[in-house]
């Protein structure tokens, strides 16, 4: 983990109660499973899944929000299967489907 400043940032709990903070989670989760995916894989799954560089781009920097629509494109362009676990980390994955 880096040691930055963001390393010490605490949210309160009142904050992470708010449908604000867990819409930013599902956000940043469905980012992380993305560039994961995209990166083991080394490629972009733009043309694959029927999106715009720039739609990939924006979903890995957490801008736009995971719709199951969304999610099942992203799956089928990686095929793969998709994990959706708010009690793990990572809380959202792409995992290849088996051979």
């Amino acid at each position: 983990m880096s040691s930055g400043y963001h390393t010490r940032w605490v949210v309160p709990e009142e904050h992470r109660e708010s449908e604000e903070y867990r819409a930013a989670g599902r956000r940043m989760a469905l980012a992380e499973a993305v560039y994961a995916r995209r990166s083991a894989l080394g490629w972009t799954p733009a043309e694959r899944a029927g999106l715009a560089a720039e739609t990939v781009e924006s979903i890995e920097e957490s801008g736009i929000d995971p719709t199951l629509p969304l999610i099942e494109l992203l799956a089928a362009a990686f095929d793969s299967t998709v994990r959706i676990d708010p009690s793990h980390e990572p809380a959202m994955r792409f995992e290849a489907h088996a051979a």
